[in-house]
């Protein structure tokens, strides 16, 4: 049976207190809504659906850069849940399968669980996701006879009995396209708030003869974010599950609580990954690599047992080979470090090729900027550069090549050549101790003149 998801992503989140749309703020370097959309993904969905009120545009745009296929429709009155759902039904309208409704808001849902949903609707028509709650407050309530759901009770409709129920709804529904959309155009909208409810369906589906039941899952899997107190919690609540897995991975972290991973992140099995780490998107770490305490990783490739850091800042394009050492307070960007080559003291090496076993001095700084263009520097293999080196982009230094400490190096080194690019010193005899006596007499006198 093909999937549907109907991702509702229209509410402005009064109390974010911001000019961005709630489903745009993110946890773990991602946006709210491409958490949910992620989760959906894993059932290889046929059609992505995301329902847009404010800030259609930049939903849209954040929609389609994690899927170009996403399909964005607009609810232009906010007119409850079950209204949003409806904006879907022209664009599914040529669609047969199943629908799963879920919320931009609610980024914590795991794929098991939406796994667990389509797997029971092979057995009914109806399928809700429920939790049990800690403190049910004002949750809805899920009243089940067996396995079967009769109703969906909401808070100030329930009776004193019904409030005693700590099955509560999410909010997650799945049901096929017919019934989904057959039901809801059945949702009226006498209540208090004026509102059409896809809850509703539920009570609908009950007296048309069709069956509905519940999955369960864990409270924390159902978070929304309406705030930034509910941000920070979602954030946390990511990060502790994240580091969980890593460690029941094969990843050794002595200070777990410290790290601090993206939503995308990958860590091969025996990796070390020590205090105050934190990944930005699209970082991948092979097995047996070794990240040092306070290191910052985005969009880069760490092979097997290439160690960073500690206090390392890995940046977008950086590309690092097996057994590469790139250590304390360096910084690399868009650059390819090959097999067994060392950059570990204070440098910066961006938008070059370090060939395999190069040996990169302390300070030593690829002059990669001219102010309009990027250039790229090329090191060869078994290369040396000297400390303090600077090396002014286009620039190319060949196999076996030395640079001398100091030097700024601006034309290309041939294979097995030093290079020497400074200027010549001069020793002048006795200078030091006449500049040495000529300003302690001067700090001398501003102290009498300031007496």
């Amino acid at each position: 049976m093909s999937t549907a998801l109907v991702i509702l992503a229209a509410g402005k989140g009064t109390r974010m207190n911001s000019d961005l749309p709630k489903v745009l703020h993110q946890i773990a370097h991602a946006p709210l809504l491409v958490h949910a959309m992620r989760a959906g993904s894993a059932l290889v969905p046929e059609r992505h659906i995301v329902v847009a009120g404010h800030g259609a545009d930049l939903v849209e745009a954040a929609a389609r850069a994690y899927d170009e296929t996403a399909e964005v429709v607009l609810q232009t009155e906010q007119l409850g849940t079950g209204h949003a759902v409806l904006q879907a039904k022209e664009a599914l309208g040529d669609f047969a399968g199943d629908v799963i409704v879920l919320y931009g808001d609610t980024p914590l849902i795991r794929p098991e669980t939406l796994e667990a949903m389509i797997a029971a609707r092979a057995t009914c028509d109806v399928v809700v996701l429920g939790f049990d709650a800690a403190d049910p407050g004002r949750y809805g309530r899920l009243v089940m006879s067996g396995d079967r759901l009769d109703r969906i009770v909401e808070f100030k409709d329930a009776t004193e009995q019904e409030r005693t129920i700590t099955l509560c709804n999410s909010g997650v529904i799945c049901a096929s396209r017919e019934a989904l959309f057959g039901l809801l155009d059945r949702v009226g909208n006498d209540n208090a708030a004026g509102e059409y409810y896809l809850t509703d369906i539920i009570g609908l589906a009950r007296d048309r003869g069709l069956s509905a039941t519940a999955v369960t899952c864990e409270e924390a899997e159902t978070l929304g974010v309406n705030s930034r107190v509910e941000l920070a919690a979602a954030e946390a609540a990511f990060q502790s599950r994240a580091r969980l897995s890593a460690l029941e991975d094969g990843i050794t972290m002595p200070a777990p609580e410290t790290v601090h991973f993206a939503y995308d992140t990958i860590v091969g099995r025996d990796c070390v990954i020590e205090q105050n780490v934190v990944f930005g998107p699209d970082v991948t770490i092979e097995s047996g690599a070794h990240i040092r305490a306070f290191c910052h990783l985005e969009g880069c490739h760490v092979s097997q047992r290439a160690s960073v850091g500690p206090y390392a800042r890995l940046r977008p394009g950086a590309e690092l080979a097996e057994d590469v050492r790139v250590g304390n307070f360096c910084e690399v960007k868009n650059a390819q470090i090959e097999a067994g080559a060392k950059v570990n003291h204070l440098s910066y090496i961006g938008d070059a090729t370090v060939g395999a076993r190069a040996n990169i001095g302390a300070g030593t700084i690829t002059c990669n900027y001219d102010g309009v263009f990027k250039h790229h520097t090329e090191i060869g293999r078994d290369a040396f550069i000297g400390s303090n080196t600077m090396l002014v982009a286009p620039v190319t230094i060949g196999h076996e090549a030395m640079t001398a400490s100091g030097s700024v190096v601006t034309m290309d080194v041939p294979d097995g050549a030093l290079a020497l690019g400074r200027a010549k010193q001069v020793n002048k005899a006795g200078l030091a101790v006449k500049l040495f006596d000529m300003l302690k007499s001067k700090k001398k006198k501003q102290r009498e003149d300031a007496e």
